[in-house]
Order: C-alpha cells, then structure tokens, then sequence
C-alpha cells in the first residue's frame, strides 16, 4: 500500500529564525511531474519583506559590512537547517 509523504513546510529566514509569514499564507509548490504537492512555501506580504529589509539593514548597520568573505561563507553555510 502506498504512503502519503509527508509534506515540508517551508518558512521565510529572517534574523537568525525561520517564521511563518504575518499572514500566514502559504503557496503549494507542485512537482511538475507528477501533478502533487510536495511543500507549501510561504507567501509572503509587505510586512514580512519590512521585516527582512529591517533585519537585513540593522545586521549590517552592526557590523556585517565589515566582515571578511570567509567569514561571510562560514556564517551563510551553518545557518541552514540540519
């Protein structure tokens, strides 16, 4: 017998923590394939990209602008999940 898989939630990344959008809207990602849905992703409004731009702009107002491309590298790559 055939299983559902369960799907992924997707969520914005946003000051070091993945979150819902505000709205919590979300957007079926479709496997062209096959037809199914295999994850909703966040639909995202005016708000969460406020967010993402405040967020964006203090980290680099604090000292982001100021760190080295190997740095930059090794915080972008171990802040993905697990």
């Amino acid at each position: 017998m055939a299983t559902t898989p369960q799907l992924r939630e997707l969520h914005n990344y946003v000051n070091g923590e993945f979150k819902p959008t505000q709205e919590g809207k979300t957007l079926d990602i479709i496997n062209p394939s096959t037809g199914e849905a295999f994850a909703p992703a966040p639909l995202s409004g005016p708000a969460d990209v406020d967010d993402a731009m405040n967020a964006a702009r203090t980290a680099f107002e604090e000292g982001w602008r100021d760190t080295t491309p190997s740095e930059t590298t090794r915080s972008a790559s171990s802040s993905g999940p697990r």
